[in-house]
């Protein structure tokens, strides 16, 4: 199934969001009715916490009230996202299976109040689940609102119970065959950790000091397989009912302990909720970010944006209102890297409950309000976008992006705890965003032949196979990029010995780290060409490399910083510090100068993103977002699909969709 199944059904692009009509009453829903369709809502999101409703009790289902509001949204021309309630078990649930509640580390077992209070290792739990999949799709399979299924919500809440610690011994001795293995992989010779039966493995709870770090990366990987799991089971009972296409919600970048490559393999289309971490071009930039990956997860394929906030920007502890602009701007952001449209949590502003103060897309005020007149010039807007469902886009350059790399970063004993995976990520992706230019998300094992250029930022973490694969993308005539801290343990967590990186990788890097020296929190480092390095450090020595930068002063004055190094027909470089935000741009653009690589719209000026979707037929939509200070001309005029008019210039905060044959 694809999402031009969805995008069919749905009669062009989905904008709508999550629907709670069970926590309004009648003369609300008839006023949604209305406002629904003055914003061009097409598509809502049902049921997603619903469970205590619709299973009152153990094994009694009650479907009407969702059978009427089905209807009712079907009868004004608005299809259905139904979603499975499992995120959320009701409290008769948890009073009835106290063993399924979430345990934490350190043995608290917590108690029902909240969502996420579950345990996926706990048979009664996966066997509800189930059940209530199966009984929703058996009720509502081919039902004419039904457009796609919504399984659970933004899996899933880790667990250290009883139910786990047995599961996690059964996937241990899938994986490692032996105790014997076992204990190689995880080095239990160090501090007495030797096991003898496989009743003494636990799930990595709270210790005196530092975990085992090869058994906190395999609870990692075992929690990934568990969710995919759980996801199968709710997808199969679904599909034994109904052939509408399943998916469910991925949180980026780092919130969900899930191998995203794996999980999106089993998805009919992929869908992500996107909520940004900073304000103004901050936000611009994080909505790239999560665009480009959610369309790498399916292998290129348009997805789905399951979730935005209305006038949501999370800056550390605080949320922040969206910019006047933002929701029409981050809209086509998403749609302009491929999703088939773009839905809000959630519809109305709930008057109570945990998430009151939630933006949404009828506030508060209700809509007469700065928010519902944004969305729905939002909604005006997705709905003259139709013609480009199904086009895709292509991308130069890959940052590449392995699960297994960052739950490395992320055990105990590291030498600092700078190596922030994702920030690594994001800082590759905002620099290339910065120069215009569109970027695929890759993993490390990935064919890479189609990238004149690759950036491997955080791959602390290498396997001897992705190792092997980036030296032969190298000498087929690649341009690789790898930064500081890269290929310093193998798959299992041992340290690579004789230096750093991996072997291959450093045949195709032409440098050997021989030794890593973190630097002070507020230490700054000076290189030869002038850029400044900051957190990280290596001494190494060039086997074949040319020096591009050296260091400057201490121990490492005059050794390399930067190298390139021509092997086969291709080049890999490797720079041993993170520069300042000056350097690394700079750095790059070199790069993508160097791979004959340039932005999607040459001349334009910074803050301009462009973007350009592809239909087979050779229709092409150009997306301009103006971000910057000034009005923009454009190069030659061209109609925009936003307006129905001809656009020569682009206005401060402005967008325009050009169609071009």
């Amino acid at each position: 199934m694809t999402s031009r199944s969805l995008t069919d059904r749905l009669g062009g692009l989905a904008f709508g969001g999550d629907y709670n009509p069970e926590q309004w009453d009648e003369p609300v829903w008839k006023e949604d009715d209305e406002l629904m369709r003055r914003a061009r809502v097409n598509l809502a999101t049902v049921g997603v916490f619903s469970w205590a409703l619709l299973e009152p009790e153990e094994g009694r289902y009650d479907f009407t009230w969702l059978d009427a509001h089905l209807d009712r949204l079907h009868a004004n021309g608005v299809a259905v996202d139904l979603a499975t309630p499992t995120a959320s078990p009701p409290p008769w649930f948890t009073l009835a299976h106290p063993d399924a509640l979430t345990v934490r580390p350190d043995g608290t077992r917590l108690v029902h109040g909240s969502r996420d209070t579950y345990c996926l290792t706990a048979p009664a739990y996966r066997n509800a689940a189930s059940r209530i999949a199966g009984a929703l799709a058996a009720r509502y399979g081919d039902h004419p609102a039904l457009a796609l299924w919504h399984v659970h919500n933004e899996y899933a809440t880790l667990c250290y119970c009883d139910h786990t610690a047995a599961a996690f011994r059964v996937w241990l001795r899938a994986r490692h065959g032996s105790l014997d293995v076992l204990n190689e992989a995880w080095g239990t010779a160090f501090w007495s950790q030797h096991y003898t039966s496989w009743e003494q493995v636990l799930p990595p709870r709270a210790t005196n000091w530092h975990h085992n770090p090869g058994q906190a990366l395999d609870f990692r990987r075992f929690w990934s397989d568990v969710v995919i799991a759980a996801y199968r089971e709710q997808r199969d009972a679904i599909r034994a009912h109904s052939d509408r296409p399943v998916t469910t919600n991925l949180m980026l970048p780092g919130y969900q302990n899930i191998d995203l490559w794996a999980l999106a393999r089993e998805l009919d289309v992929v869908s992500c909720d996107q909520y940004p971490s900073a304000p103004g071009l901050g936000a611009a930039a994080d909505v790239a970010f999560h665009a480009d990956r959610a369309r790498s997860l399916g292998g290129g394929r348009p997805w789905l944006l399951m979730e935005q906030g209305t006038s949501t920007v999370y800056d550390g502890d605080r949320v922040l209102a969206k910019d006047p602009g933002d929701i029409l701007r981050h809209t086509l952001g998403h749609i302009a890297r491929g999703s088939e449209g773009a839905l809000f949590f959630q519809w109305r502003q709930s008057r109570a409950g945990a998430e009151t103060w939630h933006s949404a897309m009828v506030p508060h005020a209700g809509p007469d309000s700065r928010i519902f007149r944004e969305v729905t010039q939002a909604g005006v807007a997705v709905a003259r976008l139709g013609e480009l469902a199904g086009s895709t886009l292509g991308a130069q350059v890959a940052v590449l992006h392995d699960p297994d790399a960052w739950w490395a970063l992320g055990v105990d004993g590291l030498p600092t705890t700078d190596l922030d995976y994702h920030a690594a990520l994001a800082r590759a992706h905002h620099t290339l965003w910065d120069a215009g230019v569109t970027v695929d998300f890759a993993h490390p094992a990935h064919e890479l032949s189609r990238y004149p250029l690759v950036v491997a930022p955080a791959l602390f973490l290498l396997s001897d196979a992705a190792a092997e694969n980036l030296r032969r993308y190298v000498s087929d005539g690649g341009t690789l990029l790898v930064q500081h801290a890269c290929g310093y343990v193998d798959d299992r967590l041992h340290a690579r010995l004789g230096g750093y990186p991996a072997a291959p990788l450093r045949e195709a890097l032409g440098i050997r780290v021989e030794e890593y020296r973190p630097l002070r929190r507020t230490e700054q480092i000076t290189l030869s060409d002038g850029t400044q390095g900051t957190a990280w450090s290596e001494s190494l020595r060039t086997e074949g490399a040319e020096t591009l930068a050296t260091y400057t002063h201490g121990m490492l004055a005059g050794s390399p910083a930067l190298t390139r190094h021509r092997f086969g027909t291709g080049q890999g470089w490797y720079l041993s510090t993170r520069l300042d935000d000056a350097g690394h741009g700079a750095l790059v653009a070199r790069l993508l100068a160097e791979a004959r690589v340039g932005p999607e719209m040459p001349g334009l000026p910074p803050g301009v993103e462009a973007t350009t979707r592809r239909a087979p037929d050779g229709r092409r939509w150009r997306f301009l977002i103006n971000h910057g200070t000034e009005p923009v001309s454009l190069p030659e005029s061209a109609h925009d699909l936003l307006t129905g008019g001809t656009v020569s210039e682009l206005p401060v905060g402005g967008c325009a969709v050009l169609r071009s044959a």
